[in-house]
């Protein structure tokens, strides 16, 4: 992953933390790496700041969605954040629970994927089954007025499900680590064509002893050109680690 640039929301804006994106560097640029506090505070090197959906180039039909699913203006991490991602930057945003963070990453997942190609072109990895199945249904939601697949592989539910929507095909895979790997190295779950790949909750996938599983994912041979965002509450330099 590139390194990162981040954005601080203004005081009025954000809680404590306030929300920050990191954006990388694009394909042909360099940066320095994002600056972090001694509490583990992203200090945004990313300041544009978008105050409106309609302002962000989004397709129409995902503006729709956005609308429809009762998103008036963008939160302040989703001023920020979006952009920098549909822009193909890697991307690192530090904001808490209830500040848009899933509408952040589901809005950026759905501007960037191709709906005719069946292939699985975005990876969202979550600690929970419960959280990755929430997510889910935002971004189907979001994505009502679109033509995508959206598929939870998740522990817990049928292998054999699994398998069979996934030899199906599906535009975006959102998952807990074990189950993601378990269909990859079944080679069901072909991850050839991604685009982007989503790590939700980062420092508490460390939490919960994920790191060796998301190393393993990586390890499996994803594109090289492969964009990456990571989000975290908090940002201890392990989750730094895995980008």
């Amino acid at each position: 992953m590139a390194s990162a640039t981040p954005a601080t929301a203004h005081p009025e804006e954000a809680s404590a933390p306030a929300p920050a994106a990191a954006a990388g560097a694009g394909p042909e640029e360099a940066s320095a790496g994002p600056a972090v506090d001694a509490d583990g505070i992203v200090r945004s090197n990313y300041d544009e700041v978008v105050e409106s959906f309609d302002d962000m180039g989004l397709r129409e039909e995902l503006l729709r969605g956005i609308y429809a699913y009762g998103f008036e203006r963008p939160s302040a991490i989703q001023k920020r954040a979006i952009v920098p991602i549909t822009k193909g930057r890697d991307t690192i945003a530090q904001a808490q629970s209830g500040t848009g963070k899933t509408g952040t990453f589901a809005i950026s997942i759905l501007q960037k994927i191709d709906v005719d190609d069946q292939s699985c072109q975005a990876l969202v990895l979550a600690p929970t089954r419960e959280l990755a199945q929430q997510i889910k249904t935002v971004m189907v939601a979001i994505g009502d007025y679109m033509k995508v697949k959206i598929h939870a592989c998740v522990g817990g539910t049928a292998v054999r499900e699994d398998i069979g929507i996934l030899r199906e095909g599906v535009h975006v895979v959102v998952g807990t680590p074990g189950r993601v790997y378990d269909m990859m190295h079944r080679n069901v779950l072909r991850l050839n064509k991604l685009k982007l790949f989503v790590l939700d909750e980062a420092d508490q996938m460390l939490d919960r002893g994920f790191k060796e599983q998301i190393y393993e994912i990586f390890a499996c041979g994803l594109p090289k050109e492969m964009q990456v965002a990571l989000f975290s509450a908090t940002m201890p330099s392990e989750a730094l680690d895995l980008t």
